[in-house]
């Protein structure tokens, strides 16, 4: 009897424990759901809507990425008119250039968790070209117009502190034009307008306020210049290697085009790979792609289209020993400096100042503008029928859709066909966004 109640009680026991044990799951011990953020949305994409003459105040507006519908939630204040945006790897911080100011634009920088502004820092005069490396707070622009005081020169890189809205370290350098960083933020690379070199940084020995590294002593701990380029303006960096664009004859160089294959660590050109152009380019798995426009090899050859004036996309195969282009295309016009890669494959090209033909709102004609999309599996590309520069590109890795900004506008593509997304949200293919687009970026990864 005294056996058969002791087995009892541990029978109670373990059905206790078992009971208990389900209640911490469900409690506390369970799998966490995500957070909801204040918007409410779970998939969150921000468009920069500029003023216009109807529109008296800018902002970032929320999108529904799942329906590609404006949400009802009141934008993020960044100031009159911001456009240009740039956002951490891990999509943590999120900064917007406000050019209500043309000659001091500032820039917000915002926490996506919250929802809510950081702070905003005013610049010492225009930039094209910002980056945040990581998830720090920590962001940096290259500003052509930054004077240093004490020397004869302007331009400069921006050392950002975006959590105290204050720059901490202007670093010198000549007409700094673009800045590119790497994964981890310890090294930049900047371009400067006119120049045949390229400026290495280190930014975490950075003196501030003001670090003139690279125009008293280079190369130190902070400023290495390395000569031999022809006009660089871009680069896109992988592990210990950087693929350097030289721009050439397009930026006014002496020399022509090419991708130049620079190593980090020994600051070596190892190997220079001929192109039509380069302005811009995006590297998937082991092939790069480079986009630009020749001033002297720019014919439209293979499309049937009043544009007297083409660019030249480059695919480059990086697998062996010594890169090489194995295919040219035709694809529009201007400065190249926006690309995406899609779910499918499409790799959507956009530049600014491009040739415009026709007019979208009269479509009776041809209508061209600054967008190409190429079908990287069959090696086709398609001109979509818009007007207007290219600002920026949102693809999704869960939907065959890809936003683009242009020519103020916040188009739908769908990537299985190249053509505007047309449903009972958006019955033109564009959400209706109030104001100038200047940059969209999804703040979720989905």
């Amino acid at each position: 009897m005294l056996l058969g109640a002791f087995r009892l009680k541990i029978r109670i026991l373990v059905l206790i424990a078992g009971l208990c044990g389900v209640a911490g799951l469900l409690c506390c011990g369970g799998p966490k759901r995500p957070k909801i953020p204040p918007s409410g949305l779970h998939e969150r994409v921000l468009a920069s809507q500029g003023v216009t003459s109807t529109l008296r105040f800018g902002g970032l507006v929320f999108i529904d990425g799942r329906y590609d519908i404006l949400a009802r939630v009141a934008p993020l204040s960044a100031g009159g008119s911001p456009g240009l945006m740039a956002i951490s790897p891990t999509r943590n911080i999120l900064a917007a250039l406000d050019t209500s100011t043309p000659a001091t634009p500032s820039v917000y920088a915002f926490s996506t968790a919250t929802e809510s502004g950081l702070g905003h820092i005013q610049l010492p005069g225009p930039t094209s070209s910002m980056a945040i490396p990581t998830a720090s707070p920590i962001g940096y622009a290259a500003v052509p117009a930054a004077a240093v005081n004490g020397f004869s020169f302007i331009g400069g890189v921006e050392v950002m502190d975006l959590s105290a809205g204050a720059i901490t370290t202007t670093i010198a350098v000549t007409n700094a034009q673009t800045v590119v960083s790497d994964s981890t933020g310890n090294q930049l690379l900047v371009f400067s307008n006119d120049s045949d070199s390229l400026t290495l940084l280190s930014p975490a020995v950075a003196a501030p306020p003001v670090d003139t590294s690279c125009l008293t002593n280079p190369p130190n701990a902070v400023c290495t210049i390395v000569s031999g380029f022809s006009r660089p303006v871009y680069a896109v960096i992988n592990g210990s290697t950087a693929y350097i664009l030289n721009c050439g004859f397009q930026c006014g160089g002496s020399k022509p085009a090419s991708v130049a294959v620079f190593d980090l660590g020994s600051l070596t050109i190892t190997n220079s790979i001929p192109v039509d152009a380069a302005t811009m380019a995006l590297l998937n798995g082991t092939t790069l792609y480079v986009a630009g426009t020749s001033p002297t090899n720019h014919a439209c050859t293979g499309q049937t289209t009043a544009a007297t004036s083409c660019g030249r996309l480059a695919i480059i195969d990086l697998s062996s020993a010594t890169p090489k282009v194995t295919g040219t295309l035709v694809i529009t016009d201007g400065y190249h400096d926006r690309m995406d890669m899609t779910l499918t494959g499409q790799l959507f090209i956009g530049s600014h100042d491009c040739t415009n033909i026709g007019n979208a709102n009269n479509p009776s004609g041809e209508v061209r503008g600054c967008l190409s999309i190429l079908n990287t599996k069959i090696g086709t590309v398609v001109v979509p029928p818009d007007n207007g520069d290219v600002n920026g590109f949102q693809g999704f890795t869960t939907r065959y859709v890809e936003y683009v900004a242009e020519g103020g506008n916040l188009r739908v593509y769908d990537t299985l066909t190249d053509v505007l997304l047309i449903n009972d949200y958006i019955p033109n293919g564009t959400i209706n966004v109030v104001g100038y687009v200047g940059d969209v970026k999804a703040i979720d990864f989905f």
